[in-house]
């Protein structure tokens, strides 16, 4: 895909930029001290990157700004909806996963999909800011990054939220589960 197919018209964009606005006002104990005008500002600076909030968007995600970093003068978008985004669920972890399953593969992996939606999954120091932010997972669960020594043995890392504990855990790379996901976060 060239990046002539990754615009939206004007129409997407009013649209989307509307419901960006929309959930950051509703939410703005996940961005204490930001306002919208900066937000928008930047994403004008960078109108390919609406592509990717769009992508993140029609899968489930619910993308709001999390956080602000300083040293890049990027913010954080992040998926935001109370459970692990429906459009991307049923998946194993990585491609490397995917390809070792003999029988039921799932159609795809939280890696692979990442790329395709141009966003990265969330790490496990993401995952729990996230979760100081709200409560997020209560019935689901989402794929985090997983560090390469757990990965290079076949497992993966997730995490959840249960009985008003966040938990991080492991899994074989190769399992997938239709309450199982991922979150992504985007820098703008």
């Amino acid at each position: 895909m060239d990046a002539n197919d990754r615009q939206l018209s004007e129409e997407q964009q009013s649209a989307l930029l509307a419901t960006l606005k929309e959930r950051f006002e509703q939410n703005g104990e996940r961005h204490e001290k930001m306002a919208w005008d900066n937000v928008l500002l930047k994403l004008k600076e960078q109108p390919e990157k609406l592509w990717y909030l769009q992508q993140m968007e029609q899968t489930g995600g619910e993308p709001d700004v999390i956080g602000y970093e300083v040293e890049t003068g990027l913010f954080l978008f992040c998926d935001c909806a109370k459970e692990s985004p429906t459009g991307r669920r049923s998946v194993c972890y990585d491609h490397q996963a995917l390809e070792s399953r003999k029988k039921n593969k799932p159609e795809n992996s939280a890696v692979g999909m990442a790329a395709e939606l141009g966003i990265e999954l969330l790490n496990e120091e993401q995952y729990r800011l996230l979760q100081t932010l709200g409560e997020f997972d209560l019935k689901t669960s989402s794929w985090l990054e997983t560090p390469p020594v757990i990965r290079e043995l076949g497992g993966a890392i997730f995490g959840d939220r249960r009985y008003g504990q966040v938990f991080v855990y492991h899994n074989g790379a190769d399992s997938y589960y239709a309450a199982r996901g991922f979150r992504g976060i985007l820098k703008v």
